[in-house]
């Protein structure tokens, strides 16, 4: 099992980067900590990003290395999430690694980093996009079927123009992941598909929140109980939101993108 240890701020910020690596007579040292490492508590190996040169928030004098998680040194703190899910927090102390243990050129990171990390924001994407349609889909099914005054509810055209809002953020999302998993496909490590990337993320995040707000409101106060899937939804939701930055981070990244 191997996991990505790059973010060691509380939200995402790849380029803030302050764990050190130092050079040592047999290869290398690292010192710092991670944060949000997804799977970390299992992971037997990681891909640690470390800073080899230069200062917090340059690109260049980013390196990555592979590490073992059982290597002399490393503290391992598991954290589970709203969603059940875990990441952990990860501290490097004096962590030996050796010069084989280098990924890519040293000083020379951020462009491989920036391709994977492309990659999983559109694979979050992709997983708001289908918590979007489910939560839809099932809405949809108890609007059919719950009944208040004598009428079912999804005859109300109040509650019909949200759920058609709701569609319609859906299928530009859709549109918008198609396009970054195409642009993907041409080249993962490319500015336009950095910033293809970012849209599918930006757009799905805010579909998928506006989706399980809908959810939970349109389900009445059942919707709020843990023994109702779509508070499930809200709470994975809200984890991929955050994950490989969150609506307002690519937005940002678009802006960055555009005076170059």
């Amino acid at each position: 099992v191997l996991t990505l240890a790059v973010d060691e701020r509380t939200k995402h910020s790849p380029q803030h980067i302050t764990l050190q690596a130092t050079k040592s007579a047999d290869g290398w040292q690292l010192n710092g900590a991670k944060n949000s490492v997804l799977n970390g508590h299992v992971a037997n190996q990681l891909i640690v990003v470390a800073r080899t040169s230069g200062s917090a928030h340059d690109q260049a004098g980013i390196t990555l290395f592979m590490v073992e998680s059982s290597a002399p040194g490393i503290v391992i703190e598991q954290v589970r999430g709203v969603d059940s899910q875990s990441t952990a927090r990860i501290t490097f102390n004096n962590v030996a690694v050796s010069t084989d243990n280098v990924l890519g050129s040293v000083d020379n990171g951020w462009p491989t980093l920036q391709a994977a990390l492309n990659a999983g924001r559109v694979a979050a994407a992709s997983e708001m996009l289908g918590i979007a349609e489910e939560v839809l889909a099932r809405t949809l099914l108890y609007l059919k079927a719950r009944k208040q005054f004598d009428r079912v509810i999804g005859e109300f055209q109040a509650l019909q123009h949200r759920a058609a809002m709701l569609y319609c953020d859906i299928e530009l999302s859709r549109s918008a992941v198609l396009k970054a998993l195409q642009g993907l496909d041409a080249d993962t490590g490319t500015a336009t598909a950095t910033a293809l990337a970012s849209v599918a993320k930006a757009h799905a995040g805010k579909t998928v929140t506006r989706a399980v707000q809908e959810g939970v409101q349109l389900h009445g106060g059942m919707g709020m109980t843990d023994e109702f899937d779509i508070g499930f939804f809200m709470k994975r939701a809200r984890v991929l939101q955050e994950l490989f930055g969150d609506a307002n981070f690519h937005m940002n990244q678009l802006a960055l993108l555009k005076q170059y």
